[in-house]
């Protein structure tokens, strides 16, 4: 197990990605890689490796696709702010007599700055570049926890399995790893339930901020809205009946 080599390597196949290759496209997995585990520590660095690479792999395809929406997002929101001082300083330059006849488009001006803020809602551009960014920095925290219990673990192999059987080290070696890969995934799904929220209700709840790696989120319910627990009952002391006299 060789954090230093894998992380280079993992580096070396975000740069890939980043030159273009597997950016585009879905966010799609991969198959589990085939081995013989005749080589145990052989074994482990190749998943570690494999682990590595899929997480940087996310972290490059939500990059990539926070680009075009932030541009468009730019655009709108610069037409939107124009739009409105246009709408706002043509009628008082009509009204003062400075340009005559330009009240006119001021109201188009102002239909405009309506229109492209509806535009960048409806279509969620900044809500989604603002998605795309939490995720992958949320994955790139987990990544860097990762590299430092992996680095762990091999310094515990190099001093000796003082904590149990070889067998039980490679068991908590692949404990890491799955439990890792489980946060990303658990990342991923968390920002896609934001998506379908967003797309169906028109909110951008950005829940990816608040739920940490690992951690459940509730199911949506059919209108896209989470389903609220019952509240519970007091429980109201009985009385006590009154005496026979």
């Amino acid at each position: 197990m060789q954090p230093e080599r894998a992380s280079q390597e993992g580096r070396g196949d975000s740069a890939g990605l980043r030159s273009g290759g597997e950016s585009g496209g879905d966010l799609t997995g991969r198959p589990f890689p085939a081995g013989d585990w005749g080589e145990p520590a052989e074994r482990l660095e190749e998943l570690y490796r494999w682990v590595e690479r899929n997480a940087l792999h996310t972290v490059t395809w939500y990059l990539a696709d926070r680009v075009w929406k932030r541009r468009c997002a730019w655009v709108l929101r610069a037409g939107a702010a124009l739009g409105a001082l246009a709408g706002a300083a043509l009628p008082l330059l009509d009204l003062t007599g400075v340009v005559g006849g330009v009240a006119a488009w001021g109201y188009l001006s102002l239909l405009l700055c309506v229109a492209c803020v509806a535009g960048d809602r409806y279509f969620g551009l900044t809500s989604g570049w603002m998605r795309d960014v939490a995720t992958a920095q949320a994955v790139q925290r987990r990544l860097q926890a990762l590299q430092f219990d992996w680095a762990s673990e091999s310094v515990r192999e190099i001093l000796g399995p003082t904590d149990g059987t070889a067998s039980e080290a490679a068991e908590r070696c692949l404990g890491v790893l799955r439990r890792f890969t489980e946060d990303v995934t658990e990342l991923v799904r968390t920002e896609t339930a934001d998506w379908m929220i967003e797309f169906r209700t028109g909110s951008a709840p950005l829940g990816i901020q608040t739920a940490g790696p690992g951690t459940a989120r509730p199911e949506a319910s059919p209108n896209g809205r989470y389903a609220v627990p019952p509240a519970a009952r007091p429980n109201m002391p009985r009385q006590r009946p009154p005496e026979a006299r």
